[in-house]
């Protein structure tokens, strides 16, 4: 699939890694529409040319109903989908305050593996509606899963919880979509230096980043972009999660 000239919606792009990919697919001439809460939308700064923000939660049906409207609304056609929308809180299981706070616990899935499903769906229903190319192909929808759906470490519960279901739907909605021309990818991200790890100190920084296998550094957004670039100009990448983690398997703390 080509992405000079088509549309894609991407969520969580006011920051981290929603935001590297939506200013990478707009120099590659793609039509880019970025979902975000509204307060983050309202707060972003330098915004590429080519980027349109959109004020959205993705786990409201009427809000990313209205969102994938205004994006199939524009000139070029919506072919591309890529999920960044996601929380990371830290809890454990028990602790000495007591069990897990099960509003926590909701809120990560409802966020992460819900609001992924919501885009997802919605996405798919307008991309079935397209034309498609000469090898069939009506577009393509990435989520971002993580390590951790593999090596939950300690506090993560929720989290790991959330991001295993994004790879367990990954094959099953490949397999749903097929008949309608459209391909599912998932990215399962390591240690990526976005605003989530900025507010950790340089120390324990460079101690993450030793623990990765090769290269031994964080990785950076701009290389999760460019791996959903990648994904999908290789039309036969499908049903599959990807790692992107420098060979890094996660100890249990």
């Amino acid at each position: 699939m080509q992405l000079d000239g088509i549309a894609a919606l991407v969520t969580g792009a006011a920051s981290g890694l929603g935001a590297a990919t939506a200013t990478h697919l707009a120099k590659q001439g793609t039509a880019v529409y970025g979902l975000d809460l509204e307060k983050a939308v309202a707060a972003a700064q330098n915004v590429p040319d080519g980027v349109t923000l959109l004020a959205a939660d993705v786990t409201d049906e009427t809000s990313v109903r209205n969102a994938v409207a205004h994006a199939a609304d524009g000139p070029s056609q919506l072919r591309l989908i890529v999920n960044c929308a996601g929380i990371a809180p830290s809890a454990r299981t028990l602790s000495k305050s007591g069990p897990h706070d099960l509003d926590l616990f909701h809120t990560t899935l409802q966020v992460n593996l819900l609001g992924t499903f919501n885009v997802l769906r919605l996405g798919a229903e307008h991309i079935a509606t397209t034309e498609p190319d000469e090898h069939e192909q009506r577009g393509l929808i990435v989520n971002t899963a993580s390590i951790a759906a593999f090596e939950g470490q300690v506090g993560q519960i929720a989290y790991t919880s959330s991001k295993a279901g994004v790879v367990g739907m990954t094959l099953a909605a490949a397999r749903d979509l097929a008949q309608h021309g459209i391909r599912v990818v998932s990215i399962a991200p390591g240690l990526v230096d976005t605003p989530m790890l900025a507010s950790f100190g340089e120390d324990v920084r460079a101690s993450l980043a030793a623990a990765v296998t090769f290269p031994h550094r964080l990785a950076q957004p701009d290389e999760y972009a460019r791996l959903v670039a990648m994904i999908a100009e290789h039309d036969y990448l499908n049903g599959e999660t990807i790692r992107m983690d420098g060979a890094l398997r996660m100890a249990a703390r």
